[in-house]
C-alpha cells in the first residue's frame, strides 16, 4: 500500500498520538499539562534555559524558542496538533505600543506548515473596559481602557484571522483574577497583611475570579469542544465587589477586614496599577462556558476555592 493511502489506524503511534503545545507555561499552563498527562504529547516553548528541569519533570518536552525572536520559532511549524497559547503581550516598557507582536511572531510560525487543529487563547477580561457593573456577556463590544488592555484586543483579532484563515478552531477564553491557595501570590492574603485599603460600599466595584484548576480545564476543553472563532468569558459563577472578596478572604483567614476609604482618598494614596482594578467594574456572564464548554466549575464561588485550601 502507497504511503499516502495508509490509514490512520497504521500509523506508527508517535504520529497517531495528540501532540499539544503550551506556549507560555507558567503556573496555569503547568496545570494544563497535569490536567493532560498521561494522555497526550506534551510541549512546552521556553526562552529560559533555568526552567527546562522543571519542565521535564511534569512531563513536557522544553523546546528553546524567544517570542520576541521571531527567528527562533520555526522549529514550532507543523509540531503540534492543538495549542494552549497563554504568553502575554509585551509590557509597558520602551517602544510598548497597542500592537501584541508575541501573538504575530507565534501564529507567523504556525502557519509555515500543517496549522494545529484547535488553539485556545488567553486574553482577559479587561478588553471590556468599565461597564459600570451590568451584567457582560461575550457579544459586548470591547472597549479597552488601558494600552495592556488593547494589546489584548490586538491579538484576539490576530488569533480570530489566524482561525479562519488557516482553518483552525481558535478559542479565545477571556480570564479574569485567577486565584487559587497553591499559586504564589494566588491568594489575598499578602495584601491584608499590608493593610491596603479597599473602597467603601457605594464607591466599589464588581470584580470576577477563576479558580486556576477550573481555567486549565476550561482550556483544555476548549481545545476539544471550543466552536471555531468563538469568544468564552471564563469566570466562576461569584458575583462579588471588590471590597467584599478581601472581607471574604480576611474572615476565612482570621485577619482584619481592610480600612474602606472614599474613591477621593484612594485615587491620592494607592498605586495606580491598583486603581486601574478599582477603576472598572462588570458581572461576567458565564453561560458559554457551561454550555458549549460542558465544563462544570470545581469551584463555583471564591469561598469554596479559597476554603479549599
Amino acid at each position: 500500500m502507497p504511503s499516502n493511502a495508509m490509514p490512520l489506524g497504521a500509523l506508527p503511534a508517535r504520529f497517531r498520538r495528540e501532540r499539544i503545545l503550551v506556549v507560555g507555561c507558567g503556573d496555569v499552563g503547568l496545570r494544563v499539562a497535569q490536567a493532560l498527562r498521561g494522555r497526550v504529547r506534551l510541549l512546552a516553548l521556553t526562552s529560559s534555559p533555568g526552567r527546562v528541569p522543571l519542565l521535564r519533570d511534569r512531563g513536557l518536552t522544553p523546546l528553546q524558542g524567544d517570542l520576541d525572536d521571531p527567528r527562533s520559532l520555526a522549529r514550532l511549524a507543523g509540531l503540534a496538533t492543538r495549542v494552549v497559547h497563554l504568553a502575554p503581550p509585551p509590557g509597558e516598557g520602551a517602544g510598548a505600543t497597542w500592537h501584541d507582536p508575541r501573538t504575530t511572531a507565534l501564529l507567523r510560525a504556525l502557519r509555515l506548515r500543517t496549522p494545529p487543529a484547535a488553539l485556545a487563547y488567553g486574553s482577559t477580561t479587561g478588553v471590556y473596559g468599565d461597564c459600570a457593573g451590568e451584567k457582560v456577556a461575550e457579544s459586548r463590544p470591547v472597549a479597552p481602557r488601558t494600552p495592556r488592555a488593547a494589546r489584548r484586543v490586538d491579538a484576539e483579532a490576530a488569533v480570530r484571522f489566524f482561525g479562519r484563515s488557516a482553518a483552525v478552531r481558535a478559542s479565545i477564553l477571556r480570564i479574569p483574577g485567577i486565584y487559587a491557595p497553591d499559586r504564589e501570590g494566588g491568594t489575598p492574603r499578602e495584601r491584608l497583611l499590608k493593610g491596603t485599603p479597599v473602597l467603601q460600599p457605594q464607591d466599589d466595584v464588581y470584580t470576577n475570579h477563576i479558580h486556576a484548576d477550573d481555567l486549565a480545564r476550561a482550556l483544555v476543553a476548549a481545545l476539544w469542544r471550543g466552536r471555531p472563532q468563538r469568544v468564552v468569558n471564563a469566570v466562576d459563577d461569584t458575583e462579588l465587589k471588590m471590597g467584599d472578596w478581601f472581607d471574604l478572604a480576611a474572615d476565612l483567614y482570621g485577619l482584619p477586614r481592610p480600612p474602606r476609604v472614599s474613591r477621593a482618598t484612594a485615587q491620592g494614596s494607592l498605586p495606580l496599577a491598583l486603581l486601574s482594578f478599582m477603576g472598572e467594574s462588570r458581572r461576567l456572564d458565564n453561560s458559554r462556558l457551561k454550555r458549549e464548554l460542558r465544563l462544570r466549575l470545581g469551584y463555583p464561588t471564591v469561598a469554596q476555592g479559597l476554603r479549599a485550601g
